[in-house]
């Protein structure tokens, strides 16, 4: 299957929120499995920024009139157009990032999912809904969901259709205008999309696609738009959130992991080993909800190591447009460097390598084999730092009490997956952890693609939830009406205050009988 042609990619380029006309530098955009060039994108400014912001406002108004189901309508004409363009969609993501087809085909499903759901719950939880007066009957109350206004989402490079769209699909659907930073590394994934909203109805204006680099439109953004979803790493995170603080404005953030594995003596280890290959190593390891760590009981440590490097060695590393490859590429030179790095300092420091360990430039510029690590301290750099990449640790536990407490004992807190010897094991296992999310007999996948539940980080992983509804309502403003009829608080003409106000209170002892106070 041939990687999209340069004209598809210049198509692409025109729906950019960029001023050409003004001469803008531009950017080459990476083949990651060849090295060769795709195409070029405009570098945008804080201009074109402002400029993005101030049409996506004039949108905004228009389309937040619209009731959630005639918005609900758009989104769901775009989920039609991602069925059908599925294969399209995933030779942009595996040109862009160089990884598996089937973990591309994990974006465009997350789309499928994201704008099926959304679309569904919208006009539900967005109506406006009654609760209980102060004073039933003289007090009517009610609650209404009003659009931020323009939010601005900063995506990575790793899920660029999945982390870019997938978070606009919600906010859309609440009312709001949305205004994209791509990772300069993949902009072409949110474009692509672009072209499709387009293509579905939405308003001109209301989806804004801004390449360029973070210091300019990230910064740019954040100082123009209503709210920010931001996905990265936790030092980025701490930044923009310091960032938004000073402006007052809400935020949400998925951040880093390092995720625990649990396997127990109980487990089916045939079918642990299989699913932590998928676990560790999709996108090479470039997933913040991917295994870095496992930790296996004793007791069956030393068949489920063998299992697993059995299976680890057994995965296809390679490039291919097809479902023919299980691994691809890394997708910079910079990662490359990471994951060499730690693999070299934690073989120093006395770790042993099991599997793999080496860069693959025979494959492609950026490939690096799965690796599979033991006797790995905290004194080495992927002890407790997440590495990003095809890296992974086992360590035995004498009891389960020991892993869950070395699972737990990190600053993050993003996913886990417990292998036990039941599903009523695995569940209590996983009440236990200190994760947003907690998979029971899988890895990540499962509680990504439940799209009904919140999905998000505990400690330096995150703040606020995508997914499930806080991730359609963060994007909005709650605001509570309350109409007072009959009387207001003020005395009758006729009724001196010392008479009216023990009458109050007579009334608001009595208000606790009421059905729901």
């Amino acid at each position: 299957m041939p990687v999209p042609t340069a004209e598809v990619f210049e198509r692409l380029r025109s729906f950019a929120a960029v001023d050409t006309a003004q001469g803008h530098a531009t950017r080459a955009i990476i083949e990651v499995f060849t090295g060769e060039t795709l195409g070029s994108v405009p570098v945008g400014t804080a201009a074109d920024v402002a400029t993005a912001v101030a049409k996506a406002r004039a949108a905004q108004a228009e389309w937040a009139a619209r009731t959630p189901k005639q918005r609900a309508e758009v989104l769901d004409r775009y989920r039609a157009l991602v069925v059908e363009s599925r294969e399209f969609l995933m030779d942009v993501i595996q040109a862009e990032t160089g990884k598996a087809r089937w973990a591309a085909q994990e974006e465009v499903m997350s789309l499928m999912f994201a704008a099926r759901y959304f679309s569904r719950v919208a006009p539900r939880l967005l109506a406006p809904h009654s609760v209980p007066g102060a004073f039933p009957v003289v007090n009517r109350a009610s609650v209404r969901a009003v659009p931020k206004g323009v939010v601005g989402v900063i995506a990575p490079w790793n899920y660029p259709m999945a982390l870019s769209v997938g978070d606009s699909i919600p906010a859309l659907l609440a009312g709001n205008a949305v205004v994209v930073k791509p990772d300069s590394q993949t902009p072409y994934s949110s474009l692509v999309n672009a072209e499709l909203f387009a293509r579905a109805g939405l308003p001109t204006g209301l989806f804004a696609v801004v390449p360029g680099p973070g210091t300019v439109v990230g910064t740019a953004i954040v100082e123009n738009c209503d709210y920010l979803m931001f996905t990265g790493s936790s030092a980025t995170g701490r930044t923009l959130a310091e960032q938004c603080g000073r402006r007052l404005i809400g935020y949400s953030a998925e951040l880093g992991g390092k995720n625990p594995m649990i396997v127990t003596r109980g487990a089916d280890l045939n079918k642990a080993a299989k699913a932590a290959v998928r676990a560790c190593f999709s996108n090479a390891g470039q997933l913040c909800i991917s295994i870095e760590r496992l930790y296996v009981e004793r007791a069956v440590a030393d068949q489920f190591t063998e299992k697993f490097a059995a299976a680890v060695k057994a995965a296809k590393l390679g490039a291919a447009y097809d479902f023919s490859k299980d691994i691809g590429s890394l997708i910079s030179e910079a990662q490359l460097e990471t994951v060499t790095k730690h693999v070299a300092d934690a073989v120093s420091k006395g770790a042993k390598v099991l599997v793999g360990g080496n860069a693959r430039p025979d494959l492609g510029p950026l490939f690096f084999e799965p690796t599979v690590l033991t006797e790995v301290t905290d004194a080495m750099e992927c002890g407790r730092n997440e590495t990003f990449g095809p890296l992974v640790s086992i360590y035995p536990v004498d009891s389960v009490q020991e892993a869950v407490t070395r699972a737990n004992d990190t600053e993050y807190g993003l996913n886990a997956s417990v292998w036990a010897g039941s599903k009523a094991e695995g569940e209590r296992i996983a009440e236990q952890l200190h994760a947003g999310t907690v998979n029971v007999d899988e890895g990540y996948a499962p509680a990504w693609g439940t799209t009904g539940a919140p999905m998000g980080g505990m400690g330096i992983s995150g703040v606020g939830r995508r997914h499930g509804p806080d991730g359609l309502l963060k994007f909005t403003e709650p605001q509570s009406i309350v109409v007072t009829r009959l009387l207001n608080l003020d005395p009758p003409a006729f009724l001196p205050q010392s008479t009216w106000q023990p009458l109050l209170m007579a009334a608001a002892r009595g208000i606790r009988f009421l059905p729901g106070r």
